[in-house]
């Protein structure tokens, strides 16, 4: 069976409603698609079997936690659409990832890269840590879409993912600083690019983005110790001068993805002095949270006290207490809560 036919089916389409909707049920947008959800579906199934499905307008947002970002969000039924196409490509996308990606995979996530960082920590004396400029503003339709249809077993629907590719053309413009790379000419500036953060699609397209770099950097450079979450990613190494040569060739293949890192930063350096990763700084031994995080929170919380009820500011922070408790942050948690009066919160809860 072909994806294209996979993608149509009822029992997918109902599946893609599930997931887009959970957590907003009744709400807004998702109450309305499915006052009429059969109906809705059925048009939805039509549109993509008929390759007459046209995305409609994101709304955009700025968050700033943890740092500065332009979201982009779709309308409900294009997000069910995100939802059926990556329920029948995911598949065919993870089986080609390898082990040391974490971001937005079953099983990762944000605490299992943590504990590999420090394992290799702890392992190797010295790390090469970069990260992409501009990433999701930076990623370059054409050169996406070739490799998304390398990683599926047929073309089936490479019409739709050049429409959801398309649909995000421009979105985060405005974010993006043009750089141009060897041979181009007057004519690169207008290359459509930009995946919208928000996207279910875009989370797991941003991946296949990368992994061919992830490939790269395993077999190529034969680097032994090495993860990624998202942009971010770390190389640990028994030398400098192996980093130093590791940091050069990276530079070198990320321009034919016509992608850069932030060379300013990414220097060797030894992994005694802690690694910046994910809200932590990981040293070899141990985990910290960084300092800007507890200072959110307490910002975060203030607001949340004044305009919440008792039950939400609990849920808040025990949330932030199960993400902080998987590094040394004991007397950390203590003196934050006792300082905004919500320690007897967490130890009556």
């Amino acid at each position: 069976m072909t994806l294209q036919r996979q993608l149509c089916d009822w029992d997918n389409l109902q599946l893609a409603y599930q997931k887009a909707s959970r957590g907003k049920r009744g709400r807004g947008a998702t109450a309305a698609f499915e006052y009429r959800l059969a109906d809705n579906l059925l048009e939805l199934q039509h549109e993509l079997k008929e390759q007459t499905y046209q995305p409609g307008q994101y709304t955009s947002f700025y968050v700033h936690e943890p740092k500065k970002r332009l979201i982009s969000a779709a309308p409900f039924r294009d997000r069910v659409i995100h939802h059926a196409l990556c329920n029948v490509t995911a598949f065919h996308f993870e089986k080609n990832f390898i082990p040391e990606s974490y971001a937005n995979r079953l099983g990762k996530g944000t605490h299992r890269a943590l504990d590999r960082a420090e394992q290799f920590a702890y392992r190797f004396p010295y790390v090469l840590q970069c990260d992409i400029k501009q990433f999701f503003p930076s990623i370059d339709h054409a050169i996406l879409q070739k490799q998304l249809e390398k990683l599926l077993p047929d073309d089936s629907l490479s019409w739709l993912i050049e429409k959801v590719l398309y649909s995000g053309r421009g979105v985060l413009s405005e974010e993006y600083e043009m750089v141009y790379f060897a041979g181009d000419d007057l004519f690169a500036a207008q290359r459509p690019r930009g995946l919208p953060i928000g996207n279910l699609s875009s989370q797991w397209w941003a991946n296949c983005h990368l992994n061919s770099i992830d490939q790269f950097i395993k077999r190529e450079l034969k680097c032994r110790a090495y993860v990624r979450y998202v942009d971010d990613f770390l190389l640990f190494g028994e030398s400098k001068a192996q980093l130093w040569e590791w940091r050069s060739a990276l530079i070198e293949r990320l321009a034919g993805q016509r992608l850069t890192i932030h060379e300013k930063n990414a220097l060797p350096r030894p992994t005694q002095k802690g690694i910046p990763f994910l809200g932590f700084v990981i040293f070899p031994t141990h985990r910290l949270l960084k300092q800007r995080k507890g200072l959110a929170f307490q910002r975060r919380m203030k607001k949340t006290m004044r305009l919440s009820s008792n039950e939400q500011i609990k849920s808040s922070v025990q949330g932030w207490v199960n993400h902080v408790r998987f590094g040394d942050t004991y007397k950390l948690r203590k003196s934050l809560l006792a300082r905004l009066g919500l320690l007897a919160e967490v130890e009556n809860g």
